[in-house]
């Protein structure tokens, strides 16, 4: 499972460094159209999430884990042989259904073969490899691009391969026992509309906040939004259970997630641009200047999920966020024109300690508080709003960096990063607290009118 999880971790980064090798192959496209590789991915693997996790809780989430990595692994192959800029972003839109099918899987299984004792440990442990794909993502594709872009994507080829082959001997098969129909338009609907709302983010600064397709995604989000709350209290099987919403871990673990997110984008665009435009450093050497910051965050991960099953996720997660702010303030603060590494570096630092021990809480809050028949669900609204996230944060910060920008402009974008992190560890603190083994079923409408 792990290595499923590590390679969609690797891939949703290491194509950022590859960008300048699609210009080159791709010369008549526009930056525009080139844009499309980056978000068909973001798009298609955020809309199928909360479908793809309701799929595997109800049909079983190894037969979904195992389809995602044999999607993902095919759509790999179909990117690193693409001929056309049309073929790459529809591998990489392929890339994103398989995605969404295997990451909420992959934790539901993790939950569901550990007793509620353990499992801050194994969320932690899944958060660290997660981090680990993300760490590893660009100096990876730094070395890897020095010889073809295309070797960013022929990489997840093997260890998809092991992954389905292992786990295909290996996992168990864990789904729920009661059946309803599945709400098949509801799901097309939130899966349309969440596609929608993702698409005016990562596309506003490109068509146009104000222009006719941006608002009319947006206006679609809208409409979808109000269908799918309708839906929710009206189909017995809807692709959101309002039970769901309604505990409040889940609810503010999943905002702290969207906030928290929204610093990480602000993080990744704003600190590799920095680096690249403002000290004109390399990419592999820009790459390997932030690595610290992922590699302390894999390295406190697991001893945060641990802290945080002992102890609470309300205050680890709150001394997390305010850590992971605590480095973008330094980022804002200290760094100035003149390169000079030993100025950015306790940023990283600081930013990674803090994002190791906000992540396995956001994690646990959204999903320990579920019953098991829904750890996949939960995992699944958790990471779609991951994706959200970082489309807002990215989106704000390019409008910030918009243009020619001098350093003014980048220390906004590190507060951006900050003022994301401190709302995201508040947000946890609202959490009274998060069940270690909550047995109690999530009901649809249904069930519920069923038992009354």
């Amino acid at each position: 499972m792990l290595v499923g999880v590590f390679v969609a971790a690797l891939d949703v980064l290491i194509v950022n460094i590859a960008f300048p090798g699609f210009e080159r192959s791709f010369s008549s496209a526009r930056l525009s159209e080139l844009s499309w590789v980056l978000s068909a991915y973001a798009i298609t693997f955020a809309a199928l999430l909360m479908p793809a996790g309701r799929w595997a809780d109800r049909f079983g989430r190894k037969r979904a884990f195992l389809s995602g990595v044999a999607v993902f692994t095919v759509a790999s192959a179909g990117c690193a042989v693409a001929s056309s800029l049309g073929m790459l972003i529809g591998a990489r839109a392929l890339q994103g259904v398989g995605g969404a099918l295997l990451t909420p899987s992959s934790l539901g299984l993790l939950l569901g073969l550990f007793p509620p004792s353990r499992r801050g440990a194994a969320i932690g442990l899944w958060t660290a490899i997660g981090g680990a794909g993300a760490g590893v993502a660009l100096p990876l594709g730094g070395l890897l691009v020095q010889a073809d872009w295309r070797w960013v994507f022929f990489v997840n080829i093997p260890t998809g391969i092991v992954a389905v082959a292992a786990g295909w001997r290996l996992l168990p098969e864990f789904r729920e026992k009661a059946r309803a129909a599945t709400d098949v338009l509801g799901i097309v609907v939130f899966a349309a509309t969440v596609a929608a709302v993702v698409a005016a983010i990562v596309q506003g600064h490109v068509w146009g906040w104000g222009s006719p397709r941006i608002l009319g995604l947006i206006l679609l989000g809208v409409l979808g939004v109000a269908f799918t709350a309708r839906r929710a209290v009206r189909h017995p099987a809807p692709v959101i259970e309002p039970a769901i919403l309604r505990i409040p871990a889940v609810a503010f673990g999943n905002l702290a997630t969207l906030l928290f997110f929204g610093g990480v984008g602000a993080l990744l665009i704003g600190s590799t641009l920095f680096l690249t435009k403002v000290w004109h450093h390399s990419v592999l050497r820009s790459a390997l200047e932030v690595l610290p910051g992922p590699v302390m965050a894999m390295a406190v991960a697991v001893p945060s999920g641990v802290l945080a099953a002992r102890h609470g996720v309300r205050m680890v997660g709150l001394v997390g966020g305010v850590l992971f702010a605590a480095g973008g303030v330094w980022w804002a603060v200290v760094p100035g024109a003149t390169p000079d590494y030993a100025a950015f570096l306790p940023g990283s630092f600081i930013g990674g300690t803090g994002f190791g021990l906000i992540l396995p809480c956001l994690s646990a809050a959204a999903t320990l508080s579920l019953p098991p028949e829904r750890f996949a669900t939960g995992a699944a609204m958790t990471s779609m709003c991951r994706q959200v996230g970082i489309a807002l944060g990215v989106a704000m910060v390019t409008a910030v960096l918009d243009g020619d920008p001098g350093v003014d402009a980048y220390r906004s974008a590190f507060l951006i990063m900050a003022a994301f992190g401190l709302a995201s560890g508040f947000a946890l603190c609202a959490i009274v607290r998060v069940p270690r083994g909550n047995t109690a079923a999530v009901r649809s409408p249904a069930a519920t009118q069923q038992a009354a």
